[in-house]
């Protein structure tokens, strides 16, 4: 099994995890990147585009999956710290209200906005269609 590392995750809210980890994967403007324990020190971006909206802990040699929005990485000497806007577990997406939301911002985007309506538009449906494949995926898995 891989060294653990200490994996921190903040929301505004609440810590949504802190622990050991021995492996995290989160999407960057570069790509996905695999962070593991005594990886170089960093900070980079953690990014949401339409495909992407989760990411990847490695818990006790199971790999877990869980949303995540935009926000940015700190890596240190064996500790990893992610600082986000908002973090689900599948279980505990609210699959009604991002099928609302999805809905909502939808129809807002067939209307004539400005741009930064649009661009606040695109991230919540971006947000609510990575909720939705998170959650169906989970339930894929069960």
């Amino acid at each position: 099994m891989p060294t653990p590392f200490q994996l921190d995750i903040l929301t505004p809210e609440r810590s949504f995890f802190s622990g050991e980890a021995q492996g995290v994967i989160v999407t960057t403007p570069d790509g996905e990147l695999c962070v593991l324990a005594h990886h170089a020190p960093m900070v980079t971006p953690v990014t949401v585009d339409g495909e992407t909206g989760s990411f990847h802990i490695n818990i006790d040699g199971v790999w877990k999956m869980a949303f995540i929005s935009e926000g940015f990485m700190e890596v240190g000497h064996n500790r990893t710290v992610i600082f986000t806007q908002a973090c689900e577990w599948p279980e505990d997406i609210d699959v009604q209200r991002a099928e609302e939301v999805k809905r909502r911002t939808e129809e807002k985007l067939r209307q004539q906005l400005s741009i930064r309506e649009y661009r606040t538009n695109k991230i919540a449906l971006a947000r609510a269609m990575a909720r939705l494949r998170i959650a169906h995926t989970q339930n894929l898995n069960k």
